[in-house]
């Protein structure tokens, strides 16, 4: 059947996550119901990514598949009427033909999160970065990021119950930077395990503010055990900033 892939952008804010949830409203759960109205026909949507509750992305994709496929022009056109449809925080940005067997999980080469810390009180900030109003030493951040460059194995920062047969990730960007008064800390993975970035970012802002040292947050990574990893970081300094397919799209 031809398929088409959906990009789109959404603020996570109100939304119990990306995937479809019974009595929860989702950002899949609203796509669905958009282009199920636009073309009165049932849609399924498989997601690239799911993103947590409160989470954002500024590059997400969905694909789909339809018995009779538009011509290009009415697609392009459709845009427009779906996002007037869809809530003002979810845009849907393109809408086009894939190959019939193009995954948007599987054939996803890398995502890029990146999560925003601010240290002064901003109210412009509160739905979009993290109020974390301590001090920080910004090179050890950075060199608990470059630490995560020399592993593969990242069981410590998967929460429990992640259902996954591997805890293994290649991780190919990791740092830490000062932009516009926020600390911004991005990383690039060939995938991500459940609550991976947040317990990442909790555990080294710890190391930022002296409560571990780095020989202690390379004893969390190497134990292979998430009793010591903290995820207590709020989700909406959260952005899946992109997917990368790596010219195959």
């Amino acid at each position: 059947m031809p398929r088409i892939f959906i990009e789109l952008c959404y603020k996570g804010t109100g939304y119990a996550g990306f995937q479809v949830q019974k009595n929860a409203n989702t950002i899949q759960a609203e796509v669905e119901k958009a282009f199920s109205i636009y073309f009165k026909i049932n849609f399924s949507l498989t997601g690239s990514s799911r993103t947590d509750a409160g989470v954002h992305a500024l590059q997400n994709y969905f694909h789909t598949d339809m018995d009779e496929m538009p011509e290009e022009d009415a697609l392009a056109n459709s845009i427009y009427h779906i996002n007037a449809i869809l809530p003002a925080s979810i845009v849907v940005k393109r809408i086009f033909r894939v190959k019939d067997d193009f995954h948007s999980r599987f054939n996803a080469d890398s995502r890029t999160y990146q999560y925003q810390v601010y240290q002064h009180k901003n109210p412009f900030l509160a739905d979009t970065a993290y109020f974390f109003p301590f001090p920080l030493d910004i090179a050890l951040l950075q060199a608990a990021a470059m630490l995560l460059y020399t592993y593969t194995d990242y069981e410590s920062f998967a929460k429990r119950n992640s259902q996954v047969h591997t805890y293994q990730c290649t991780i190919s960007k990791s740092e830490w930077i000062v932009e516009n008064d926020r600390l911004k800390y991005t990383v690039t993975a060939n995938r991500f395990l459940r609550g991976m970035v947040r317990g990442l970012v909790g555990t080294m802002l710890k190391v930022g503010c002296k409560k571990i040292s780095i020989e202690e947050f390379k004893d969390i990574i190497e134990s292979k055990n998430a009793a010591a990893t903290d995820f207590s970081v709020p989700p909406q300094g959260l952005c899946l900033i992109n997917v990368a397919y790596e010219h195959q799209l």
